[in-house]
C-alpha cells in the first residue's frame, strides 16, 4: 500500500492540474462579474484632461447613455486597444469618455497626441480614488452607463472588434430600445 501512495498522489495532482487548465481555457478572464452592474454609477467630479479647471461629474453626463474607457499612457494593453477605439468609437452611437487613470497629465496628453484621440472628452483621476468606487482593477476597462446613470455593462481588458460586435453594440442597442 505504501508503494501506491506516490502513484495516488500523482494522479490526484494531475487531475487537479487538468481541471485548472480546463477551467482557465473555458472561462473568459475578462468576464469578471461586477457587483455594480444594474446599480447606479458612483458619484464623481473629476477634472478634464484638456481643461483642468473644468470638472465633469456624473450629473453632467446624465440624460443619454455613454461609455467610460479607463486608460493610461503607461498601460501596455491600452496601446493594443487604442487602434480599435480609433476605428470604432464614432460608430458606437454613444459618447466615449476617456478616463485617464493614475497618470501624469502631460504623459497622457502626449500619448493621445501621438496615438490619436478617440474620446469625446477625457477626465483625469490622478490619485485613482474615484476608480476604486467604480471597482476598477486596472486599465483598460470599459463601462456602459445608461442615461439614468446606471452601469449596464463592464469589460475588463482591451476591447476588440469581436467584443464590440458581440457584446458592446448589442448592449448599446438594448439601451437605445429601452429609451424609445
Amino acid at each position: 500500500m505504501s508503494r501506491l501512495l506516490p502513484l495516488f498522489a500523482f494522479v490526484l495532482l494531475a487531475t487537479l492540474l487538468g481541471f485548472g487548465i480546463w477551467w482557465n481555457s473555458s472561462h473568459d478572464p475578462a468576464a469578471v462579474p461586477s457587483p455594480l452592474i444594474n446599480k447606479p454609477a458612483p458619484t464623481f467630479a473629476l477634472p478634464r484632461l484638456d481643461q483642468p479647471a473644468k470638472t465633469v461629474s456624473k450629473d453632467t453626463l446624465l440624460g443619454k447613455p455613454y461609455l467610460v474607457n479607463v486608460f493610461a499612457s503607461w498601460c501596455f494593453a491600452c496601446g493594443a486597444e487604442h487602434p480599435v477605439l480609433m476605428a470604432e468609437s464614432r460608430k458606437l452611437g454613444v459618447p466615449l469618455v476617456g478616463y485617464d487613470y493614475k497618470d501624469d497629465a502631460n504623459d497622457a496628453k502626449a500619448w493621445l497626441a501621438q496615438h490619436g484621440d478617440p474620446y469625446d472628452m477625457v477626465i483625469a483621476d490622478v490619485s485613482g480614488h474615484t476608480a476604486i468606487d467604480f471597482g476598477v482593477y486596472g486599465a483598460p476597462e470599459t463601462f456602459l452607463i445608461d442615461g439614468k446613470g446606471v452601469i449596464r455593462y463592464k469589460r475588463i481588458g482591451p476591447l476588440t472588434p469581436e467584443v464590440i460586435a458581440q457584446q458592446l453594440k448589442p448592449a448599446i442597442e438594448a439601451l437605445q430600445q429601452e429609451a424609445h
